[in-house]
């Protein structure tokens, strides 16, 4: 059951919505199995209803209202729960972050927004959106560099990354901007704060060449992965698919650079970008 840290009231509409389904349930005298029974999902579902590690649907409010007999409380704070900074895909994972305690991330094709500096995240925002007016934009890019401030903790969550070559090959903003970028990476595995790891071209085939991975862990929850594609994402807690997702995790450590070589790799492909951008 989610420990009482997860369900401060004062912290956001959702932590409000995730203590008062967890009054209501005892209330009720259903534990989170019996309650999950009757709305057709698991327990542990609701026990991340309840941490804020979950979103509340629309669905399963109206749900909850007849179950517990609760009126239409939760169908009329359902929305003011689920308003985020965050694009719709991403929301839920972004919240979630905020409750991990382990963040384990595979990014085979840009530097993870955890990781990212003001003017590489700006260059892959302007990217995603040609068109759009410079201060949509720049609230992206405040959202993204917001999220970073979840390792001003030295110590929690811990952040294990495993970066594959071509995110440190694909120049974003220009030479001097993925300078400062790697110079970012590597500062903070030398400080101790991040396990940084470059998964090069020369490892060849891999597990995860189909996409990205995010699994993260729960101090009373249990765990998610997070899947993303172009402009969609979603979040899953099957215990087969948490398993498979972590044995695949655990070969792209094996196939990656020792974090010790990876350092002294991103630092050095940090410099060859800083002589670009001179000459």
């Amino acid at each position: 059951m989610p420990g009482s840290r997860d369900l401060d009231p004062s912290s956001s509409p959702r932590a409000l919505l995730g203590a008062e389904l967890r009054h209501a349930r005892e209330k009720a005298g259903l534990s989170q199995e019996e309650l999950g029974q009757r709305l057709f999902v698991s327990g542990s579902f609701i026990g991340q209803l309840e941490a804020g590690t979950r979103r509340m649907q629309r669905e399963y409010a109206r749900l909850l209202d007849e179950v517990l007999g609760t009126e239409d409380f939760f169908q009329r704070n359902c929305a003011a729960a689920a308003k985020s900074k965050y694009p719709e895909h991403f929301a839920e994972a972004a919240e979630a972050e905020v409750q991990a305690t382990e963040i384990r991330e595979y990014a085979p094709l840009l530097i993870p927004g955890l990781l990212q500096t003001p003017a590489y995240a700006r260059a892959v925002c302007r990217a995603y959106q040609p068109t759009a007016p410079e201060e949509k934009i720049e609230e992206f890019v405040a959202a993204r560099i917001e999220r970073a401030r979840l390792l001003s903790d030295p110590t929690e969550p811990l952040l294990w990354a495993v970066l594959d070559e071509a995110a440190l090959r694909r120049v974003a903003g220009g030479p001097e901007v993925m300078a400062e970028a790697l110079r970012h990476i590597a500062d903070l595995g030398r400080r101790g704060r991040t396990i940084v790891q470059v998964l090069p071209f020369d490892a060849g085939p891999h597990a995860a060449m189909e996409g990205s991975i995010k699994l993260m862990d729960f101090e009373d929850a249990p765990p998610l992965v997070y899947f993303e594609g172009v402009g969609t994402g979603r979040l899953e807690d099957d215990p087969a698919v948490i398993k498979h997702q972590r044995f695949t995790y655990q070969l792209l450590t094996a196939s990656a650079l020792s974090p010790k070589n990876s350092l002294a790799v991103i630092e050095a492909m940090a410099e060859d970008y800083a002589h670009e951008e001179h000459h």
